[in-house]
């Protein structure tokens, strides 16, 4: 700052910040206030919403190859309902089957609705990069974001099993080319 204005010989001047002293404290209020909100959101149910659906047949464990995404729409059939199924091989969130490894996602980025249809990397279990801005969605830890500029997962299809059948039953997260999880009318 201003070398009269943050005088730090002692004098009597006006409280004065650092660069480094605003930007920590700053960053330490932030925290505090977003750590305030998360809690009053779990507190209240809040915090992961889960959008409900009819169940719908997406696929059976035992045509699933390891790698191999298979296409399908959930919820609705347009085009932004466009999602991938996938057996993983490795355990992941939300993954159903025997190993825990089957998953569904949207395959818009959460960031500006780029395509990721045809991006997943089976050696590294994520999907993109986004054609938009690079942006890639692990799919093992519910979708998340690992590089780019997307700033939300990607909207996780939540599934279960029964017996061979895969059944996708809702949604976790927001479809992208929507401002909320529900179809118009209902």
């Amino acid at each position: 700052m201003h070398g009269d204005r943050c005088d730090r010989s002692g004098h009597d001047l006006p409280f004065c910040l650092s660069r480094r002293e605003f930007l920590l404290t700053g960053g330490t209020a932030v925290a505090i206030i977003a750590l305030g909100d998360l809690a009053w959101a779990a507190e209240k149910g809040l915090a992961l919403q889960r959008a409900s659906y009819p169940r719908s047949l997406v696929g059976r464990v035992s045509r699933l190859k390891v790698d191999q995404p298979v296409s399908f729409q959930y919820p609705w059939k347009d085009p932004y309902s466009a999602n991938i199924l996938v057996k993983l091989g490795v355990p992941a969130g939300g993954g159903v089957g025997p190993d825990q490894d089957v998953v569904a996602f949207s395959t818009f980025c959460t960031h500006m609705g780029g395509p990721l249809a045809g991006t997943y990397r089976g050696k590294y279990k994520v999907l993109g990069p986004c054609p938009f801005h690079l942006s890639t969605f692990d799919l093992t830890r519910h979708g998340m974001v690992v590089a780019g500029q997307a700033t939300e997962g990607l909207p996780q299809i939540m599934l279960e099993t029964r017996g061979d059948e895969i059944w996708a039953t809702g949604v976790m997260g927001l479809i992208y080319g929507y401002h909320s999880n529900l179809a118009a009318g209902t």
